[in-house]
């Protein structure tokens, strides 16, 4: 095995904060060069992303407060997938929920790391087709501020084009349905 190949050898895990949707861990690894480095890790249990596309061929998105970057952005209905519940199951709760739509057919488009840098988390993405509005409203979590929008395949991308706030697992999962939209 060429230098290259040869994975880091963990010499020191530290849990430093244990949290209701991810943990952080600090990990001492040598690498295959002989240096050594800490490296921080964000731990999540991953998450599920619908493409909501409607029989008149719009998109269901939602508009979303993020405390991290203090502003609304648009972004496909997700939700991180529960202890023992695998991310079908999370997808069809959470359109649900932050959109008021439920969804007779489901394609599964793929999956992706959403930031490798630095943390453990993937998505998995769904396309979500016979939609069906519910008669009560969407249940949004008490920390939510979601309004529901409906765009057109070419809305959306010009949104994306005009660098409008959308976030990165949108715009990917958009990429990966855009044989299913156009």
């Amino acid at each position: 095995m060429s230098i290259g190949q040869e994975p880091p050898q963990l010499l020191k895990q530290r849990l430093l904060y244990r949290g209701r949707k991810f943990d952080f861990e600090v990990n001492r690894l040598r690498l295959p060069n002989q240096a050594e480095g800490d490296w921080e890790c964000i731990r999540h249990p991953g998450g599920a992303l619908a493409v909501p596309l409607t029989s008149e061929g719009k998109l269901v998105l939602v508009r979303q407060y993020r405390f991290a970057v203090q502003r609304r952005l648009l972004e496909f209905p997700a939700g991180t997938v529960e202890p023992n519940e695998n991310p079908a199951e999370t997808i069809k709760r959470e359109i649900e929920e932050e959109t008021g739509y439920c969804a007779h057919r489901w394609t599964k488009l793929g999956e992706f790391f959403l930031a490798p840098g630095y943390s453990d988390e993937i998505i998995y993405a769904f396309l979500a087709q016979d939609l069906e509005r519910l008669e009560t409203p969407p249940y949004m979590d008490a920390d939510e501020d979601i309004e529901t929008v409906l765009l057109t395949p070419q809305e959306l991308e010009q949104a994306i084009l005009n660098g409008e706030s959308v976030d990165a697992k949108s715009i990917a999962s958009f990429v990966l349905a855009r044989p299913f939209l156009f």
